[in-house]
């Protein structure tokens, strides 16, 4: 089977297609509110986890709208959705926003022991590299990254 022939077949799914979208759009989104606010441009938020909006809540509300359309309230495959939502939503705001604090915290204590002269700095920069603090949501960022998800969802809907 030719490669164009999976890619045409991968492009006619419209639920991987709006959550696609969906994320890239976020993430597109997350990277100029971050711009604007620290006046720096980073490239690690155009893929990285964390900050507004959520780009999980926006692909998994797309596909959960999508697949309501597509395939009405009582189908399997929007039950799933659903219940992938509620876990991906909980999670960003749960496991992995208290992470993100847990990450902030320990890399305030190694800095803190950094600057401490008694201790071996190299080895423990090499123990613990700097970890990333910005990992989960707050509930903002989810509700906005759900309704980018459903706007896109009903752009895609209605328009296409």
């Amino acid at each position: 089977m030719p490669f164009d022939l999976n890619f045409r077949v991968l492009l006619s799914n419209p639920l991987i297609n709006v959550g696609v979208i969906s994320w890239a759009v976020a993430q597109a989104v997350k990277t100029v509110i971050h711009g604007i606010t620290q006046k720096e441009f980073s490239r690690e938020r155009l893929s990285g986890a964390g900050g507004m909006p959520s780009s999980h809540s926006a692909v998994t509300c797309s596909v959960l709208l999508t697949s309501y359309f597509l395939y009405g309230f009582a189908s399997p495959i929007f039950a799933l959705s659903f219940i992938l939502a509620l876990i991906v939503m909980y999670d960003a705001t749960g496991v992995r926003w208290h992470a993100g604090l847990h990450a902030k915290a320990i890399n305030y204590l190694v800095e803190y022991l950094e600057n401490e002269k008694e201790h071996d700095t190299e080895a423990l920069k090499e123990m613990i590299p700097k970890l990333n603090e910005s990992l989960g949501h707050r509930m903002i960022e989810v509700i906005c990254g759900a309704l980018l998800g459903f706007a896109i969802a009903l752009i895609g809907h209605f328009c296409f």
